[in-house]
Order: structure tokens, then sequence, then C-alpha cells
């Protein structure tokens, strides 16, 4: 399986033994997010597989305990999970979601104030 998959192609494997490609996968995705009704997404677009592990990512960072030492664990426990080989790609999820960044800032300024961060 190795040479039919690879990050650059990625595939799914069924219980059949099946490979799929990943035009496949989004075709039979795009039909189901039809039949279920769900609506056009920002700039007009359907949601994708892609659009699922993002949400995940975001919602995962949304809801990530605090404390530095349990923050750094949450990441590193997401950026496995997503298959990041490095946790730094990870973090692109912080910077491109605003409320998240906020949450950040505001953390950060408390903590340059003499608050507790």
């Amino acid at each position: 399986m190795a040479s039919l998959c690879s990050l650059r192609r990625p595939c799914v494997r069924v219980i059949a033994k099946k490979v799929l490609s990943l035009i496949a996968v989004e075709k039979t995705f795009g039909r189901a997010v039809k039949r279920a009704g769900l609506p056009l997404g920002p700039g007009g677009v359907w949601p994708r597989p892609r659009s699922l592990r993002h949400a995940f990512a975001v919602r995962a960072l949304q809801i990530c305990p605090d404390g530095r030492d349990l923050i750094t664990k949450h990441m590193l426990a997401l950026s496995t999970y997503l298959g990041h080989g490095k946790v730094a790609r990870t973090y692109w999820y912080l910077e491109a979601v605003p409320d998240l960044m906020r949450d950040i800032a505001d953390r950060a300024e408390q903590f340059a104030m003499g608050g507790r961060a």
C-alpha cells in the first residue's frame, strides 16, 4: 500500500481492499453534502472532506484547557492526530482563526500586566 498512497497522493483503503482515489472520495462526499442539504460555505463553495478536518482542528483548539503544560500537551496530541510531522504546522490553525488569535493576545496582555495567563 505504501507505493499506492503517500502524503502527496492520499487515498482510502476500504474493507474490500480496493483503493479509492481522492477524487472518488471528494465526489462521493459532495453527493452526500448535497443530499444532506448542507448550505454553501464562504465564497459559494460546497464543504469538502478537508473542511471537516479544519473544523475539527479549530474546535479542538477552542476547547483547549488552560495552563501552559496542558496547552502544550493538547497541541502535541492534536498535531499527532492530524498527522503533522512538526507541531509548528498545527500552530497555523491558531493564526487562521481570529477568535483564537484574540484569546492569545488577551492572555499575553494579561500576562504582561502581571496577571496570570
